[in-house]
């Protein structure tokens, strides 16, 4: 069933000037909500995400996985031309996406104000590191620089170990995630003014949410020991163990209800206390431990299918396709690319009736894309003899 989401962006424009996973991923969001979003790549290699491998018709799994359902114009932004190009071509568009560090459109001669003088409807989302201000704006960063920053990274254990590295990109990902919010709610007050704005997006900004129960005990001054608080390692009935079989399992009974199930279950004494942060857990960690190993991971997943306390299995990622919940609910799909299957994920917001479309290849719609902002076939020709356009 498609979400009643689908296409309510129908109609709206979106010019990406954003590269390898951040703003991508707010525009993949935009687009499975029915946006035009049209990738404006540099000459040459175009976005860097394309040539990371593992590689399969020719581009990298991850770009045709965040640039599915785009189109792509290349142009020199550095070139008088290209620039002059980029000024008319943007005004066709509601919302331009970048994801340069800040002033580096102002050295193009591309400022946001200066856009938005040209183009008063114009929305503007800039997504950077740091912001647009603070000291720490013109700092060079990634994903783990970024939870590092936030105070994020601080909570995650082990205790006595530096954090360990995340298999994931929350900063960047959330970062897209915040853009659409700040585009939709942008688009929302243009319609009550009629005029565009500047949205200054940070990635260091966008994940302090996400440790929102931690963070803000700490932030009231309550002290905060990594690795030993509730949700971070602290509780025994808040914990990954091993089966017998050796699959880590997690156990996640932080209602009395749930252990009290899970404990009445498995034989161990239903005590309150293993809710509370202390020294008992280590002592209760231990025990959890044995039971676990008590039990196949085939054992446990017919234990937590008749006993509801929040027991799951830990998913390598090359069994996700596998999974039978995740197939029902249409999250995974493969296409045939160029002779070679090339595997996408769908967002929440997506719409599952609709086939997918392949990433575009760099510049294979320049033509198109600049004939539809009014360019003549001469106008384009000479940005093409002059390398200007690709």
């Amino acid at each position: 069933m498609a979400p009643t989401t689908a296409q309510a962006l129908s109609g709206v424009r979106i010019l990406d000037l954003s590269r390898l996973i951040p703003g991508p991923f707010g525009t993949l969001v935009l687009a499975d909500l029915g946006a035009q979003v049209d990738k404006l790549e540099p000459i040459g290699q175009g976005d860097y995400l394309r040539h990371f491998p593992p590689v399969r018709a020719g581009a990298s799994v991850a770009f045709h996985a965040l640039n599915r359902g785009k189109r792509s114009a290349a142009l020199d932004l550095k070139s008088p031309l290209g620039q002059a190009a980029f000024r008319r071509l943007v005004g066709r568009y509601d919302v331009l996406m970048e994801q340069f560090r800040p002033g580096v459109l102002d050295r193009l001669g591309l400022a946001h104000q200066q856009l938005l003088a040209e183009h008063p409807r114009l929305i503007v989302c800039a997504l950077t590191g740091y912001g647009q201000t603070g000291p720490l704006r013109d700092r060079a960063g990634h994903d783990l620089n970024y939870l590092a920053r936030s105070g994020l990274l601080g909570l995650q254990g082990p205790k006595g170990r530096p954090p360990q590295v995340p298999g994931f990109q929350l900063a960047d990902v959330s970062g897209g995630m915040w853009c659409v919010i700040a585009i939709l709610a942008a688009l929302r007050r243009r319609d009550a003014t009629g005029t565009g704005e500047v949205c200054d997006i940070a990635m260091t900004d966008g994940v302090l949410g996400f440790a929102a129960y931690s963070l803000a005990a700490a932030l009231a001054g309550e002290p905060y020991e990594r690795g030993d608080e509730a949700l971070t390692g602290g509780l025994a009935p808040y914990q990954t163990y091993l089966s017998k079989d050796g699959v880590p399992m997690t156990l996640a009974s932080l209602e009395p209800k749930f252990w009290l199930t899970f404990a009445a279950a498995t034989g161990l004494e239903p005590d309150g206390a293993a809710l509370l942060v202390g020294d008992h857990q280590a002592a209760l960690k231990e025990r959890l431990a044995e039971v676990f190993r008590a039990r196949t991971k085939d054992e446990w997943l017919a234990f937590a299918a008749e006993h509801d306390c929040c027991l799951e299995p830990v998913v390598p990622a090359h069994e996700i396709a596998e999974q039978a919940h995740h197939r029902a609910r249409g999250l995974l799909a493969e296409e045939t690319i160029d002779g070679e299957r090339v595997a996408f994920f769908r967002t929440p917001v997506s719409d599952g009736d609709q086939p997918i479309t392949a990433a575009p290849k760099p510049g294979e719609h320049t033509r198109e894309i600049l004939a539809e902002a009014g360019f003549s076939t001469a106008e384009i020709d000479e940005l093409y003899a002059a390398g200007a356009a690709a």
